[in-house]
């Protein structure tokens, strides 16, 4: 059974905090998929769970390379891919997105995870971002 949470944020910082919550309570090889428009928030969100995982390095969007890496300061790693520049599941296999999903000791966030959706773990936790304002976001947790 898959519980939802609906949380409304009013800026980034509120972003980045939930995200590093959720972060904080994540075992290692858990998959996380954003969902949203360009510009929802994905990122921010990033930032958030990087810093819930004790990452102090920024972090940035990797719409060119595909995949950032980033080491846990007690071993592991945190995995952000952005797979918007893939044309589906085959090409995503063929740069390895499989070594990522299945990496026990990684945290795996994936933005335009509906790229590659027939690859997806059923325990994947979804986090939907909805512009609803300027600043304001209606962020939607699915675990």
């Amino acid at each position: 059974m898959s519980t939802e949470r609906i949380i409304i944020s009013e800026n980034e910082d509120d972003t980045e905090n939930l995200a590093a919550g959720i972060a904080a309570g994540l075992p290692p090889g858990s998959v996380v998929l954003l969902r949203g428009d360009l510009g929802a928030g994905k990122t921010v969100f990033a930032r958030g769970f990087a810093r819930g995982l004790g990452i102090v390095e920024p972090v940035s969007s990797p719409t060119y390379t595909i995949a950032q890496e980033y080491p846990l300061p007690n071993g592991g790693r945190l995995c952000h891919l952005d797979l918007y520049r893939i044309n589906g599941a085959e090409a995503a296999l063929a740069f390895g997105v499989d070594e990522y999903l299945d990496d026990p000791g990684s945290f795996v966030l994936i933005e335009w995870p509906e790229r590659i959706e027939s690859l997806l773990p059923a325990t994947a936790i979804t986090v939907n971002i909805v512009h609803r304002g300027e600043h304001t976001r209606e962020i939607t947790v699915t675990s």
